[in-house]
């Protein structure tokens, strides 16, 4: 029975949505209905447990795995916070560019572009994503950016190696925004808080 609740609890979480009774037998071969029944109860029973911030309910002809409605207002500032997370378009394309010409200036990025990136960078720089990696040998002398570990983090790639190839840069204006996870474990506060101080002093 605990292996089996076990299967369940799997099947029910990584769903995000009601599975039937019959929809998980296909899943299950060789159970009879009858013990998975028992099973989702048994399961039921474990999540009524006070203190649980889960529970088993049945819904739409089926079963499915939801969080307590006492803790709604923790979920919803989750919701907010990853809200605050999402990269716009224009971030997306000027990442992308920065991860694969750099190091480079702000003003190759505005050439490529089109338009003037001092803003979104400026966000790149506090979001950690981007930071100052030198200063171009040329005439003033620009800031040249690069990517952080905590790009590297947030986009799951164990080096710049890692990075896809980019057919078309304006193929990520198509795309939908990008949130990011909580990256903050592991990476280093200072690179970016140092790099935005440079960028401010400097006006990116």
């Amino acid at each position: 029975m605990s292996g089996l609740k076990g299967i369940l609890e799997a099947i029910l979480f990584v769903s995000g949505e009601p599975l039937s009774v019959d929809r998980i037998l296909g899943v299950l071969e060789g159970v009879a209905r009858a013990e998975l029944m028992s099973a989702l109860r048994a399961l039921q029973a474990d999540y009524a447990v006070e203190g649980r911030g889960l529970q088993l309910v049945e819904v739409a002809g089926g079963f499915q795995i939801t969080t307590r409605p006492d803790c709604a207002p923790w979920i919803k500032r989750l919701e907010r916070a990853r809200e605050g997370g999402k990269l716009s378009r224009s971030a997306m394309e000027t990442l992308a560019i920065v991860a694969y010409r750099q190091p480079v200036v702000r003003a190759d990025i505005e050439q490529i572009r089109g338009v003037d990136c001092a803003a979104v960078l400026k966000t790149l720089l506090e979001r950690r994503l981007v930071r100052i990696v030198g200063r171009k040998d040329a005439p003033g002398r620009p800031i040249m950016y690069g990517t952080t570990r905590q790009f590297l983090q947030a986009f799951g790639l164990k080096d710049l190696s890692d990075l896809p190839p980019l057919r078309d840069i304006k193929e990520l204006e198509e795309a939908e925004p990008f949130t990011l996870p909580d990256a903050d474990a592991g990476s280093n506060p200072e690179e970016g808080r140092d790099s935005t101080a440079e960028a401010e002093s400097m006006g990116v």
